[in-house]
């Protein structure tokens, strides 16, 4: 992989943090790194991040690439296709990291390239990213490894059909905004309790960060890790009955529902 040049089709935030992961995991030297955008701090943001380089165009970063990243808004992978269309040839690997695009799309738009679709999620900004690939048209079995390895180093990452990317969208994609809905609530609470607001939201943050690793690290279900902190008529099982009686886990299959059959329909599914 370290001889590979890496472009990328929009420079924000999630095409900076894939890019510092290359970089900072040794998979690629900053000096293969490129992006185009039409703003130009992005372009100067992602030039200074990473140790890269950036352009106004997005036939130029493919003309200079042998992986392509497309990380266009999805309303703007349209145009972003036809950019590139011409410049897109076999030796090509292009990857998508645009909500809701399918795959089929993407081959609609560019007739040459092997292709990947990719859902990650905003915590690859800081490493702890939860990602999701299929691969597409003539991908191989190195092309899914290398993107492993790419998403590997901004997180974690698991291969699946391509039908179940909106599930993923639902869950992990969308999933950070609902953890940050719970940290909130858990700091008020604390607040209503007496403790001042940082402590309480430091506090709420660093529970769901230790019970997270906990639950990876464990490998254990998470009943199993519950029920290990729910002792008999003790204060635990009491805040878990309000819980319940709130319908705390009804209310999160829900969104990760409506988020799911959102993502379907921006992609015309």
């Amino acid at each position: 992989m370290a001889d590979k040049r890496f472009g990328f089709l929009g420079a924000g935030r999630m095409a900076t943090a894939l890019a510092q992961g290359l970089a900072t995991a040794g998979l690629t030297s900053p000096s293969s790194l490129i992006a185009s955008d039409p703003l130009p701090a992005a372009r100067e943001a992602f030039a200074s991040t990473t140790g890269g380089g950036a352009c106004e165009t997005n036939a130029e970063v493919v003309s200079k690439s042998d992986v392509v990243v497309l990380a266009v808004k999805p309303q703007h992978m349209t145009q972003a296709l036809a950019d590139v269309r011409d410049a897109i040839t076999d030796r090509h690997l292009v990857i998508s990291i645009a909500a809701g695009i399918k795959l089929a799309t993407i081959a609609a738009g560019l007739p040459r390239g092997r292709l990947v679709r990719v859902m990650p999620n905003t915590p690859c900004l800081v490493g702890q990213g939860a990602s999701a690939y299929c691969l597409g048209r003539s991908a191989t079995a190195e092309d899914g490894a290398l993107v492993e390895r790419l998403l590997s180093a901004v997180g974690k990452c698991v291969p699946v059909d391509e039908k179940l990317l909106d599930a993923v969208t639902g869950l992990s994609g969308s999933g950070p905004a609902y953890a940050f809905v719970m940290i909130e609530a858990l700091s008020d609470g604390g607040v209503r309790m007496g403790l001042p607001r940082n402590v309480a939201t430091l506090l709420a943050a660093q529970t769901l960060r230790g019970a997270a690793e906990m639950l990876i690290t464990s490998g254990e279900h998470p009943g199993v890790l519950k029920d290990q902190v729910a002792s008999p008529g003790g204060t635990t099982i009491a805040g878990l009955q309000a819980l319940e009686t709130g319908g705390i886990r009804a209310a999160l299959m829900a969104a990760v529902e409506a988020a799911t059959l959102r993502s379907a329909e921006l992609g015309g599914g």
